[in-house]
């Protein structure tokens, strides 16, 4: 064995409560390398009487390590262990300190969880395990009152530009809440709402007002209600890293230079403020000298912002916030908010926007999601072309797993495109095959599912500002086709727990082949879906040991012969199948 590979750190990623009664304990190896893993447990003050051993299973790898799992629950709160690994005749026990052939004496280099403090416990909502979210760009999806339209707002349907805007707003939301309803998704995702002079309203001016042009807060408040009446959950977009250069505060330091009161609130180089060559003498959003950089590093902004925060989840009832920008800001404040919001509404769901690894975001003191574009980017791949292999993409996929705790990945913000990325069927090149892989891989997999408005019914689009068209509302335009496909996975993702809260596995997914089949397993019930990422028809087999299954969509049975399950696919085809256990 390469000893040099483990790789395990103690109350982490690695080590965790996964609730007030049960650690996960995770560990790394080579790839290929070990043949078992068996976590050797006991209590520090009575190591005999208390000692377990839990064998770990190889619940993912990548290309070059396997991935190793545990879950139990110590007799009273907190462990020592250690780990036995294994291969061949050799056997290795690894401590916090050594590796070694010889049995450590317990507990002296043990690693340690000293306790499980509910206190302490990474916690995520309940209800956003289940949520299936609706992304809506508002000035886009539909005009529900002509009377608040911006001046000069374009014909709808137009070609969207980066400064023109059409009219959508909040009551056009609430009119469509049935057609929302009847697609199944059972929680929104609301880009910035609040007043700004821009289309897409990034670059907010007063965080405590609607925009004019998409109603008032009194309208918001009646959207909010109305949705949780539908069981439908509400989350707004909040932008704390920056605002907009007509924000009273920014105008005071315009005005007043050194001098204003509110000098403090951004970070400011020199005096007096200006741009030249298209760089700031002051710190934005990226090098745009309209999108001024808020200090949230100062008491007053930092109590301004969290008042905004606590204000719309008490006074409107919003079920969460997604955060941009948010790596940009510090972490403190993100304590903080957390805090507050949190206060406000245990059950509040908070979604960073952060592109990369988040895991010091997501570690039970700030958020409890990001915005997982690393697996839409790593989906996108492989079902956009058939280059990559399957074997290669479940090495990826199985390194994003490793990346989070459980809780975390149970509510990880998963989107196939979203209003800052080409939408999904123009990744796909208009193949409608595609898409559906991608699709049933979307509500399929672990994590919170997000859809972006328009994907459901056809709407394609590059790079912003294409990918921010108006929603097409002509049936005749429509492919109620997809829309029926949508509709039906949503369904069966919303009537089986396994699929929410099942563990994840790949079971085939070999070099040189663009064929997957991977399983969802859990709350009693035991789904395989099986693909062909590829033009050609195939037929896909594996060994199956039961014969009680069915077709999860259709309850047509299927039966393997001889324990080989053998399923005919259509080029870019899919099959879900499903049995119940016990």
């Amino acid at each position: 064995m390469l000893l040099e590979s483990f790789y395990h750190v103690a109350q982490s990623n690695w080590a965790y409560a996964y609730d007030k009664e049960t650690i996960h304990l995770r560990l790394r190896t080579k790839r290929d390398d070990v043949d078992e893993v068996v976590a050797e447990t006991g209590d520090k003050y009575d190591w005999d009487r208390t000692y377990s051993e839990y064998p770990m299973v190889r619940t993912a790898a990548d290309g070059m390590f396997d991935y190793w799992e545990v879950a139990f629950k110590p007799q009273y709160g907190r462990v020592s262990y250690c780990f036995r690994l294994s291969a061949g005749s050799e056997t290795v026990w690894m401590t916090e300190n050594d590796i070694g052939h010889d049995r450590p004496m317990p507990t002296g280099d043990y690693y340690d969880f000293p306790y499980i403090h509910e206190i302490d416990l990474n916690m995520v909502p309940e209800w956003a395990k289940s949520a299936i979210f609706y992304q809506i760009f508002t000035d886009r999806f539909f005009n529900g009152d002509s009377s608040n339209d911006p001046e000069g707002a374009a014909l709808w349907g137009e070609q969207p530009t980066w400064e023109n805007s059409f009219g959508g707003d909040l009551q056009g939301i609430i009119d469509k809440l049935d057609y929302l309803s009847d697609l199944g998704v059972n929680a929104l995702y609301l880009t910035p709402i609040f007043d700004a002079p821009s289309n897409h309203k990034y670059d907010t001016v007063d965080y405590t007002k609607v925009d004019p042009s998409f109603g008032d807060n009194e309208l918001l408040r009646k959207l909010v209600d109305t949705c949780h009446s539908k069981d439908i959950r509400v989350m707004l977009d909040a932008v704390f890293n920056h605002c907009s250069e007509q924000f009273l505060p920014f105008q005071d330091v315009l005005k007043h230079g050194e001098k204003s009161k509110y000098v403090d609130w951004f970070h400011i180089g020199s005096y007096p403020l200006e741009v030249k060559e298209g760089l700031p003498n002051y710190d934005t959003f990226g090098f745009f000298g309209n999108m001024p950089k808020l200090n949230t590093a100062n008491p007053k902004v930092k109590e301004y912002l969290l008042n905004v925060a606590e204000y719309w989840i008490k006074e409107i009832g919003i079920d969460g916030w997604r955060l941009d920008v948010a790596n940009e800001v510090d972490h403190h404040f993100w304590r903080n908010f957390r805090k507050v919001v949190k206060a406000a509404n245990p059950e509040a769901y908070i979604v960073g926007e952060v592109w990369n690894d988040s895991l010091k975001w997501v570690l039970g003191d700030q958020f409890d999601s990001v915005m997982n574009y690393p697996f839409s980017n790593k989906l996108l791949e492989f079902f956009s072309q058939s280059s990559m292999d399957g074997f290669t993409f479940a090495n990826r996929m199985g390194g994003l797993l490793m990346r989070y705790p459980q809780q975390t990945n149970e509510v990880i913000f998963n989107l196939l495109c979203s209003h800052d990325t080409p939408r999904v069927m123009s990744r796909v090149a208009g193949n409608k095959r595609r898409l559906k892989l991608c699709v049933v891989f979307l509500l399929t997999y672990m994590g919170t599912p997000c859809i972006f408005y328009g994907d459901e019914i056809g709407l394609a689009g590059e790079n912003d500002p294409d990918c921010r068209k108006c929603m097409e509302w002509d049936p005749e335009k429509q492919d109620r086709e997809l829309y029926d496909f949508y509709k039906l996975l949503i369904g069966l993702r919303r009537g089986h727990e396994a699929l929410v809260k099942g563990a994840f596995r790949f079971l085939k997914a070999n070099r040189g082949d663009q064929r997957i089949i991977y399983e969802r397993i859990g709350n009693g019930e035991h789904f395989t879906i099986w693909m062909n990422n590829t033009e050609e028809p195939t037929l896909l087999s594996h060994p199956m040991d039961t014969e009680d299954w069915s077709d999860a969509l259709t309850g047509e049975e299927v039966r393997p012969i001889e324990g080989v399950m053998d399923i005919e696919l259509e080029g870019f085809g899919y099959r879900i199948l499903r049995r119940s256990l016990g």
